[in-house]
């Protein structure tokens, strides 16, 4: 993999290269300043303002010989200037297109559907270039950020992107593309119904796939303004990163796929997130069966999160060597876990009922299960494998209260105990061994490179952005003085950087990853650890607060969980097909944050009697602006953060991981905590930490909101 600044010359078009951001120049300029600079203000002050100077009227080196200033304004003027031409190639096709139908001249339809998919590849081209430009812009400000410690981001952004006139936002927008593509499209289709014999294109039902080449125009467009669907909304809740840079490699781990071993992967999560919900119900009535307090269910809950803090380090390693083995140590000890968690009961041991929930928090093979689709599935394939992963998450939250509601039975076999407080552990102790023999018998050990990882690793995490022409990624022909003069730059400007092997190799530790992350990145993981906390707290002590104050039977609870549970996918449905392609998504997390603090602050008990209206309706307004903040979040966390946390042990979805486990750590041990004041303050207790650091969190949004662009 080679560094950006290589790539994104390697990538230019020869006869535009006059308009492209010149990566290496910037890069340059930011060696001088760490090499000039000190730590008065005035110098801090002065480096800001000459740095966007230098944004705003770019000096481009077009050959050896002559320099020539660009603007971003002239980028987005030269991008308006090649759509209307398009435009124009475009009407003058409309125009022999009545011909062509009305002569339906089979000939002339397949050269008029060539001219067209010609125009498409030129807009492609384009959309190409303007993708390149906001890229280094993007990698430049971040460069800045990371070298100096200033928020230069958030006061260029602030000042320039935010500027009702601004030139910048246009880099990153599209501006008349939806139209063009439109009418390639429509064409296309136009033609294609003639040429096949049918009279309209609406007179017959099913369509044959649209053509290669307007997917990938729409494929651009998406990356380019970062649109979504549901699909890649969905998708990115797994933090696998993608690389910034598109590609025209999309066969990169074929050898490495099996697709049972991806539905066991698959699987595994399901039934994970089953085991961690479907206890919610009966804890309490559990804890005191065992002689123990109804908010010991907090602990009881929380020990499972408590060990999956440590295995998920543990496993990931491990999936370095293996992916097999870690699956099936986790099936092994999720299996003696539940059965301890069972046997419990008759034992009459809180005890065991303890050690067998930190049984199951050590079988928590998550981190394997994302680095499966990152490091083996192939990129075209990765985006929905990646939204399997989530959908098998959301539904197992949804299943684990709703199978609890079923267990409203009691019976014994040879003096073991079979009720709703044990049948949760049995039929998960069962669920993992039926798992377990189908594991062993059809999963399918992916090949490895040898002990050594580091070189699949480097692979791991790119999620494809869309294939290109071949020729658009030839390197640009230049005379041999020429080509020795950009050599000899190239290792002027990549001496104050670390190797392009260094670049992409992966961290090797925790303290090594955090270095890597910048302020905003910080705030995001902040977000994340607050909205785990809110929803731990809601979910844990659900079935002691609606038995205190509703007297709600385990049946009720059950359905009330599984209800919260059950509004995952259509939320998301909503806010990736709808909401995100209407406002960017740091509008949609700054509002999502508010709404969630709107609900905790709806659900304390501030009137006397607390009804069930006051409880259901704040815990869905929590609950589902918590899924809101999760998806858009993560989103924005997968672009933002640094590309070296995309493989490897160390990565960014493990970092997440730990986030949001250590988060429900937390809330369990405040629910347990809470306890000892009694039952009566114990809403009031656990809310007020879900409020202080959502407040605290909306602050830190406000002061980095500019630095998530």
């Amino acid at each position: 993999m080679v560094a950006f600044g290589k790539k994104l010359k390697e990538s230019q078009i020869q006869e535009w290269q006059g308009y492209y951001i010149n990566y290496k120049l910037m890069k340059k300029k930011v060696k001088q300043y760490v090499q000039q600079i000190d730590v008065a203000a005035e110098n801090r002050y002065h480096v800001l303002k000459d740095f966007s100077r230098m944004l705003d009227i770019q000096m481009m080196c077009i050959n050896s010989s002559f320099i020539f200033p660009v603007k971003i304004e002239r980028i987005v003027l030269f991008m308006l200037e090649k759509q209307g031409q398009l435009a124009s190639r475009l009407s003058n096709l409309g125009e022999r297109h009545d011909s062509v139908i009305q002569n339906l001249d089979g000939s002339r339809i397949s050269e008029l559907q060539e001219e067209y998919r010609e125009v498409g590849r030129d807009l492609l081209r384009l959309l190409f270039f303007v993708e390149m430009n906001a890229i280094g812009l993007r990698k430049i400000l971040k460069k800045f950020d990371k070298r100096f410690g200033y928020k230069f981001t958030n006061y260029y952004v602030k000042t320039r992107a935010n500027h009702p006139y601004s030139q910048l936002k246009q880099v990153f927008k599209h501006v008349g593309i939806s139209a063009v593509v439109g009418t390639i499209s429509r064409s296309l289709a136009h033609l294609q119904d003639y040429e096949e014999g049918y009279v309209s294109m609406y007179d017959q039902p099913t369509r044959p796939l649209p053509d290669p080449i307007i997917v990938a125009i729409e494929e651009a467009v998406d990356r380019l303004t970062n649109s979504t669907s549901f699909l890649q909304y969905l998708g990115k809740h797994a933090l696998i990163i993608q690389e910034e840079l598109p590609s025209s490699e999309d066969h990169g781990n074929e050898d490495r796929y099996h697709f049972m071993s991806l539905l066991l992967n698959l699987a595994n999560t399901f039934l994970y997130m089953v085991n961690t919900y479907i206890i919610v119900p009966t804890a309490d009535s559990y804890s005191l069966s065992l002689g123990a307090a109804a908010t010991v269910c907090g602990v009881v809950i929380g020990s499972m999160a408590i060990a999956q803090v440590f295995s998920s380090v543990y496993l990931s390693a491990w999936s370095n060597r293996s992916y097999l083995k870690p699956l099936i140590f986790s099936s092994v000890v999720l299996l003696v876990g539940n059965t301890l968690y069972a046997l419990a009961y008759d034992l009459n041991s809180i005890h065991l009922l303890l050690i067998g929930r930190l049984f199951c928090g050590l079988g928590s093979a998550r981190a394997v299960n994302r680095r499966y689709i990152s490091d083996c599935v192939p990129p075209k394939m990765r985006m929905k494998a990646s939204a399997g992963f989530v959908s098998a998450s959301a539904l197992g939250m949804a299943c684990g209260p709703a199978l609890a509601c079923l267990f409203q039975t009691k019976f014994k076999i040879y003096r073991i105990t079979f009720n709703e407080d044990t049948l949760p552990g049995w039929v998960m102790a069962l669920a993992w061994l039926i798992y377990l023999m189908w594991l062993w018998i059809l999963f399918k050990e992916p090949p490895f490179e040898g002990k050594d990882t580091s070189q699949h690793e480097t692979n791991s995490g790119l999620i494809e952005a869309g294939a290109l022409e071949n020729d658009f990624n030839q390197p640009l022909l230049l005379s041999s003085g020429g080509k020795q003069q950009d050599e000899d730059e190239d290792q002027e400007c990549d001496a104050s950087e670390e190797s392009a092997e260094e670049i992409h190799k992966p961290v090797t530790s925790i303290a090594s990853a955090y270095r890597l992350l910048s302020p905003s990145v910080k705030v995001q993981l902040l977000i994340y650890f607050m909205l785990k906390y809110a929803m731990e707290i809601l979910l844990a002590e659900s079935s002691v607060i609606t038995t205190y104050y509703f007297i709600w039977k385990t049946s009720n609870v059950a359905i009330f969980l599984a209800c919260l549970g059950l509004t995952v996918l259509p939320v998301n449905v909503f806010v990736g097909s709808y909401i995100s392609n209407i406002f960017e998504e740091r509008q949609v997390l700054l509002a999502s944050e508010i709404m969630v603090c709107l609900g905790i602050l709806l659900s304390f008990q501030l009137i006397i009697p607390y009804t069930v209206p006051q409880y259901v309706c704040s815990a869905f307004i929590t609950f589902v602006f918590a899924e809101v903040l999760e998806g858009v979040n993560l989103s924005l966390l997968s672009r933002v953060m640094s590309s070296r946390l995309s493989r490897g042990t160390y990565n960014g979805g493990l970092l997440s991981t730990e986030a949001g486990t250590l988060a429900r750590v937390v809330a369990d041990g405040t629910i347990t905590l809470a306890g000892y004041w009694g039952m009566s303050g114990l809403l009031n207790i656990t809310l007020l930490p879900s409020l202080i650091i959502c407040v605290f969190s909306i602050i830190a949004t406000f002061l980095t909101y500019n630095s998530l662009y």
